[in-house]
């Protein structure tokens, strides 16, 4: 029999903590359930640092008064976040108040360290995520125009204009082109430029409300994560930004780039112009190079420090770049 061992445990939902002792997780877990007056089935015990929910050899590994937490069924632990959450929701109706507090706070404030911690609190108070409109949010719109109604309706026009960007850099390329190929590129430009017409210049990738298409960057109400470096699997710091939080989130979100894995000065623009010149009577595939152009086939979201200006040393697939004509069979 393992000698039993001192811990203290709590609940979920409250801050009162309890000691208990037990050689076993099944007996530590028995005891607690009756403590705390939760059904044996469906209960089981985390760790409160960060949520790591326990089996019975890593409870054997556990130093002595460890701090842990009971969990009944349907009911889940993130760690020392979930404190937080708890405490930030307490005094939520009384926002207002804890800001103003903190500023009074700050305006006196020497250490740096602790200005630093004010400061953020500040700014994660001030947030505003779940407003739309103007009126419910007029500071997230100071700066910009008066057409600009609702958030989404601004960083759509954002998007649109990276987008607009990254046509005028096509267009500019024709001088490049063999003079005998240019009325064709024009003719590829032409069927770019209505399909993005059609598509309304994929304004909807930094819209929250079209959120089928934005998924692929962005996670619930308009969070933004930076997908890292192109030769990586995700980003090293964890950026990740709300542009719809705050005014000053929204001015720092318009740091952040839209890369494109395969270059488009580098690459997808001259193989482009090549192979219009060299399609010998084949047919460009337009909608591949407008794929790595301008959607998330070849664009990623990262925060400016992780925007790499080195060579991707990335090219076109070679068997995309034409496309067989479509044959016209008569029927006799």
């Amino acid at each position: 029999m393992a000698e039993p061992r001192p811990f203290r445990l709590r609940g979920c939902g409250g801050s009162r903590k309890f000691g208990v002792a037990a050689g076993t997780l099944r007996g530590l877990l028995r005891k607690g359930c009756r403590l705390l007056q939760l059904p044996l089935p469906g209960s089981r015990l985390c760790l409160y640092e960060d949520g790591t929910e326990l089996t019975e050899s890593y409870f054997r590994a556990l130093p002595p008064q460890t701090e842990l937490v009971l969990l009944g069924p349907g009911e889940s632990w993130r760690g020392c976040a979930s404190d937080i959450e708890r405490l930030l929701a307490a005094f939520c109706s009384r926002q207002d108040a804890v800001v103003e507090a903190a500023r009074k706070l700050l305006t006196d404030e020497r250490a740096p360290h602790r200005q630093k911690l004010l400061a953020d609190l500040i700014h994660n108070l001030s947030e505003n995520i779940l407003a739309e409109d103007k009126e419910d949010d007029q500071k997230w719109f100071e700066g910009l125009e008066s057409r600009f109604r609702t958030k989404s309706s601004y960083l759509r026009h954002s998007c649109e204009s990276r987008m607009r960007g990254y046509m005028r850099e096509v267009s500019g390329f024709i001088p490049n082109v063999h003079p005998a190929a240019r009325d064709a590129y024009r003719g590829v430009l032409d069927l770019m430029a209505e399909k993005l017409k059609c598509v309304k210049y994929n304004g909807c990738y930094f819209d929250r409300r079209e959120e089928e298409e934005a998924a692929r960057l962005c996670t619930t109400e308009g969070w933004f994560s930076c997908q890292g470096p192109f030769d990586s699997d995700s980003c090293p710091c964890r950026h990740s930004i709300n542009p719809y939080s705050n005014r000053e989130s929204r001015i720092l979100f318009s740091t952040w780039n839209l890369d494109h894995i395969i270059e488009k000065k580098r690459a997808v623009i001259p193989e482009l112009a090549e192979a219009v010149k060299t399609r010998d009577g084949r047919e460009v595939n337009w909608e591949y190079f407008y794929q790595l152009l301008f959607t998330l086939d070849n664009l990623k979201l990262v925060h400016i420090a992780c925007h790499k200006k080195t060579t991707h040393n990335l090219s076109c697939d070679k068997t995309k770049i034409y496309r067989k004509r479509k044959q016209n069979h008569e029927i006799s």
